[in-house]
C-alpha cells in the first residue's frame, strides 16, 4: 500500500476534542465532520488539507473521548496516514475501524516538517520523507485489508 502527501505537524496529547469538538458530533458522515476537523488546534486545516495529505504529531495523539467522530473527521478531511510517536490505545482501534491507516514511528516526527512531502509504504513500513528514508513498524496485511475495504464494517460486509 503506497501512500503520497504533505506533512500537517502537530504536537503531543492532541485529544478528540482538538480533532473534532462534541458540539459537532452529531453526524458520522465523514465529509461533514471534516469541516470542523482540527478547527480547535488549526483553524484553517480544512482549507489547507488536500487528499493524501499526512498528520504527524508527538506523543499520546488521539486521547481522550473514545468516539471515532476523529478518525472519521480526518479521513473525511483527505488524510491518509497519520503517524505519531505514540497513540492513545482506543483511538488506534478506532482509526483502524474507520479504515484510516496509522503508524508509531517517533524518528519519523522527529524527520518530518510541515508541508514536507511525505511517501509511505505501509506494507514494507518505509516512510519517505524529504528523500530521507525512515523505518517504521509494518502494517499488517490483514489491517491493510481492513483499509482496502474503507473499514471493519465493510471488511466484514465483503466476507
Amino acid at each position: 500500500m503506497l501512500l503520497r502527501g504533505r506533512v500537517h505537524k502537530l504536537g503531543n496529547n492532541v485529544d478528540t476534542d482538538q480533532i473534532i469538538a462534541t458540539e459537532y458530533c452529531n453526524s458520522e458522515n465523514p465529509e461533514e465532520l471534516s469541516r470542523y476537523c482540527l478547527l480547535a488546534a488549526e483553524p484553517e486545516f480544512h482549507k489547507k488539507v488536500k487528499k493524501g495529505d499526512m498528520i504527524f504529531a508527538g506523543k499520546n495523539f488521539g486521547c481522550g473521548s473514545s468516539r471515532e467522530h476523529a478518525p472519521l473527521a480526518l479521513k473525511g478531511s483527505g488524510i491518509s496516514l497519520v503517524v505519531a510517536e505514540s497513540f492513545a490505545r482506543i483511538f488506534f482501534r478506532n482509526c483502524i475501524n474507520v479504515g484510516l491507516p496509522i503508524m508509531i514511528c517517533p524518528e519519523a516526527v522527529k524527520t518530518a516538517t510541515d508541508q514536507d512531502y511525505v511517501e509511505a509504504d505501509l506494507s514494507k513500513g518505509e516512510l519517505i520523507i524529504g528523500g530521507e528514508k525512515v523505518m517504521a513498524q509494518k502494517f499488517p496485511p490483514f489491517m491493510q485489508d481492513l483499509v482496502k475495504a474503507g473499514g471493519l464494517l465493510d471488511y466484514i460486509s465483503s466476507k
